[in-house]
């Protein structure tokens, strides 16, 4: 039985033996805070998008 857990999670093994393993969450971080980055630059060139839209809506002389 215990080749059929094996077989089931075959990588779980790897990572207990692999002291590399320890760093995939450094790496995690480290792809979250570009993940981060990236959204963040998105909604700030959207934001600025959508004030320059509602800009040219209003129009000269009106208040938005």
């Amino acid at each position: 039985m215990s080749h059929e857990s094996a077989s089931e999670h075959p990588g779980q093994d790897d990572m207990r033996r692999d002291p590399a393993a320890a760093d995939p969450p450094k790496n995690l971080l480290q792809q979250m805070e570009d993940l981060m980055a990236a959204l963040n630059a998105d909604l700030s060139r959207l934001d600025a998008e959508l004030q320059s839209s509602t800009d040219r809506a209003a129009g000269p002389g009106r208040t938005p």
